[in-house]
């Protein structure tokens, strides 16, 4: 399975916009699974519009995920290795607001994150993004 991850920073850049999701009540990247006919980028876009409200642009590629030890199990039994892509976007209109995949959001520090409930694959991410590391992460 494909799938993209959006950060979007503040305007201090200090601070990294989450959502928290309706189906686990867990904080994460927005973001979703690429869909068929699709590029990762419109996936990106499409998945943090739906998320977020907001319309975005692509900034940068931040990184690729594709641990093989990632596997989603679907409730049909099925497993699935995940590779994502993490993107840099910024909005350029729409307005922040929850949806019927997400319960709240918010921009939270790297110490603010640490007392949250954030998903393990985006704590991975999260960790690249707070490095400071120009070049794209590829694990």
């Amino acid at each position: 399975a494909l799938g993209c991850s959006a950060t979007i920073f503040d305007s201090s850049r200090q601070k990294v916009l989450l959502t928290r999701r309706t189906d686990n009540d867990r904080w994460c990247l927005p973001g979703g699974r690429t869909e068929s006919g699709e590029s990762v980028i419109e996936t990106c876009l499409r998945e943090t519009s739906e998320e977020t409200g907001l319309e975005v642009r692509m900034v940068r590629l931040l990184g690729v995920y594709s641990s093989p030890h990632r596997l989603v199990e679907y409730p049909d039994g099925n497993r699935y290795q995940v590779v994502a892509l993490n993107f840099e976007v910024e909005p350029i209109g729409g307005t922040l607001t929850t949806s019927d995949e997400t319960t709240d959001y918010g921009y939270f520090s790297w110490d603010e994150m640490a007392q949250m409930d954030v998903m393990e694959t985006h704590v991975e991410r999260l960790t690249d993004v707070f490095s400071g590391q120009l070049p794209p992460f590829v694990k």
